[in-house]
């Protein structure tokens, strides 16, 4: 009797051992159904995939990196008053990087990590996706924009990002950091348990009761602005837009190659950050020449 009842017990241990195992889901053999979307009926899901194809601007592939992400309620523990986090709140990468990433889901419950705001013409909506129904892996890959830029990264089911699942990816030396990413920016809108009412800001208070004295020179000033404005439009043609013109014609060919393939938003954005780098470059380089002619102290 007593044997029955060890070899029973081992029977129960080694089934709550094979059920444990079975827990954790490698989403391995996913069915491609186009468009780089993968899926299969475990709740394992990419969406957005591209292993192979260069986004407009980039010329080859710069680098390849590979990633692991983990998602779950435990790393929310670091960020007082969130429920869900990544366990990394932020990226880095050069433009024009195949990037693998691995999302590993430790949580009973469905999670997501989503990239937002890349082109349109290359990536479905602009969106990048990797989910996990359950605890489980799956793995995804994209190749990452040219340029300088932050893209929001996040969990996109309901509640999961405003209870602290978000992060940021820089590109490049990306642009300005996004609001209320946890550990690295600060929240718009920061939680308060004083018991105090909630009053508005008195910024908002000021700006609301500005006399309106300053409104009517302030459109008096535009209009002057308008006016003067209208009068050179007028004046015709200068000889500077000619040559802008011409300047223009020349490097066509040049600016069609770079930007083919690119979105009109990446299009503006490349031409701005061009100039800022212009400007940047003609007051260095006036600032040189003004140490460089300015008269030297002379030593007693």
């Amino acid at each position: 009797m007593d044997k029955k009842v060890v070899i029973a017990a081992l029977i129960g241990a080694l089934s709550v051992t094979s059920v444990s195992a079975k827990e954790f889901q490698d989403h391995t053999n996913m069915m491609n159904h186009g468009d780089g979307h993968l899926m299969d009926m475990d709740g394992g899901m990419v969406m957005g995939q591209n292993t192979d194809t260069l986004p407009g601007g980039c010329d080859k592939i710069e680098a390849t990196k590979e990633i692991t992400v983990r998602a779950g309620h435990k790393y929310s523990e670091k960020f007082p008053g969130t429920m869900y986090a990544f366990d990394q709140q932020e990226f880095q990468f050069e433009p024009c990087t195949k990037l693998t990433v691995h999302f590993i889901n430790e949580d009973e419950i469905r999670h997501q990590w989503m990239m937002h705001g890349l082109p349109k013409y290359l990536y479905p909506k602009g969106m990048f996706h990797l989910e996990v129904s359950g605890p489980g892996e799956v793995t995804g890959t994209l190749i990452l924009p040219p340029g300088d830029k932050t893209y929001l990264v996040h969990c996109d089911i309901a509640q999961h990002m405003e209870k602290g699942m978000k992060a940021q990816l820089k590109v490049g030396k990306g642009a300005e950091d996004l609001p209320s990413i946890p550990g690295v920016t600060n929240s718009v809108f920061p939680d308060d348990y004083s018991g105090k009412p909630y009053t508005p800001e008195e910024s908002t208070s000021a700006e609301s009761s500005t006399p309106s004295a300053d409104a009517s020179s302030a459109n008096s000033a535009a209009a002057t602005a308008d006016n003067t404005a209208a009068t050179e439009t007028d004046s015709g043609i200068s000889g500077t837009t000619i040559i802008g013109l011409a300047i223009g014609f020349l490097i066509a060919p040049a600016l069609a190659r770079k930007y083919k393939g690119m979105s009109p938003g990446e299009i503006i954005g490349s031409i701005i950050e061009s100039i800022q780098k212009i400007i940047a470059y003609t007051l260095t380089l006036i600032s040189h020449l003004i140490k460089k002619n300015s008269p030297k102290s002379s030593v007693k």
